[in-house]
């Protein structure tokens, strides 16, 4: 394949009944069946891309929905995504997937913290197909080596994923970090919004929905080297109040004392077994961390998007969710001097409320 040249892509039948094969080994965990399937594919001359985009990254996709719904374990996502990483692997490694590097270097990590890797790995191995020479960092890189990689290798671009929104101060400061010493950052993944909001906030020079839209961008031209005097707080002026981080230090507390006074605020709590009560307290640490963000981004549909997410997530799982309106108020009033943080807390109960199915009709 050419790698200059995009591939072409198979019917829309033909990929669904791809998908629905490799979905069939991954939801049993048949690894030996799913990378079989990969190879067989490939030898057939579908494109290499194409099997990782309209057929892995779709499996991969119809896994995560299954968790949210509560139709698989997370042992079992566990296991269907080391599968679908494993094909991914046998795709990269086969002969129709060699192509020469033409265009340039380019660095494909995950921010730190962040340990969802498989969008980033996807991504690295289209910019392969597509001719980059592409040094893939993997999950959860700290930004000092992230730095320190780019010092050693003089990458034209960094492509920096993250799914999880509350990662994005931490991709924050590595796309100011990477910015800093000249080189540019495309950015994509979850965490920065479906119409990529928050790349933009944030200062990236790119956003991509997708790898395919990425490769795109890139092959039309080497991004511009950004201005090496940005600094981070200049893109969020409303940190100055210190609210973000008041609240991202003192989190742990926080969890502390809202899960002690839900006991008494939220009688049902008391009959909790111990497996319910350590999911509440992560929940409650989810939530801290949720407004974290928001305050960060100064965003108060991040947070009312997530709290709404989270009462579906509950009732998906038989949890009622008529503890999150209880719960929310008490940290609004552990954060009564923090006016950002309790409108933000005071739009996410009136979406509850306004949504009684999302909070178990017990609002």
């Amino acid at each position: 394949m050419s790698s200059t040249t995009p591939p072409r892509h198979p019917s829309s039948e033909h990929a669904d009944q791809e998908v629905e094969l490799l979905w069939k080994a991954v939801s049993a965990a048949d690894e030996h069946t799913a990378t079989e399937l990969v190879l067989r594919i490939l030898d057939e001359g579908t494109p290499p891309e194409s099997i990782l985009l309209d057929v892995i990254a779709r499996v991969q996709g119809r896994v995560g929905e299954e968790w949210a719904a509560a139709r698989i374990s997370v042992a079992q996502e566990h296991a269907a995504t080391a599968i679908n990483e494993r094909a991914i692997v046998a795709v990269s490694v086969h002969s129709a997937s060699r192509a020469t590097a033409t265009r340039g270097r380019i660095t494909v990590a995950c921010v730190d913290g962040e340990w969802h890797g498989l969008p980033a790995r996807l991504l690295a191995e289209v910019l392969k197909l597509r001719g980059w020479q592409v040094d893939y960092l993997g999950a959860q890189i700290p930004t000092p080596h992230l730095i320190a990689h780019l010092h050693n290798t003089r990458a034209d671009a960094v492509a920096l994923s993250s799914s999880i929104a509350t990662r994005l101060p931490a991709a924050h400061a590595a796309i100011t970090a990477c910015q800093a010493i000249g080189v540019p950052v495309l950015v994509g993944g979850a965490a920065f919004g479906p119409d990529g909001r928050y790349a933009k906030l944030l200062g990236a020079d790119m956003w991509a929905p997708d790898a395919r839209t990425a490769a795109d961008h890139l092959a039309l031209g080497r991004l511009p080297r950004p201005e090496p005097d940005h600094q981070q707080f200049d893109d969020l002026p409303h940190l100055a109040d210190q609210e973000y981080t008041l609240v991202a230090r003192n989190g742990a507390s926080l969890v502390r004392s809202v899960f002690t006074a839900l006991e008494v605020d939220f009688p049902a709590m008391r009959s909790y077994s111990e497996l319910q009560r350590e999911r509440t307290a992560e929940d409650l640490a989810h939530i801290v961390g949720f407004l974290a963000t928001a305050l960060y981004l100064d965003d108060e549909e991040l947070f009312t998007g997530f709290i709404t997410w989270t009462a579906q997530i509950l009732e998906a799982r038989g949890v009622p969710a008529h503890s999150l309106p209880p719960a929310l108020n008490l940290l609004a009033r552990e954060l009564m001097d923090f006016p950002r943080a309790a409108r933000i807390l005071h739009a996410a109960t009136r979406t509850l409320t306004f949504n009684p199915t999302s909070a178990g009709n017990a609002v």
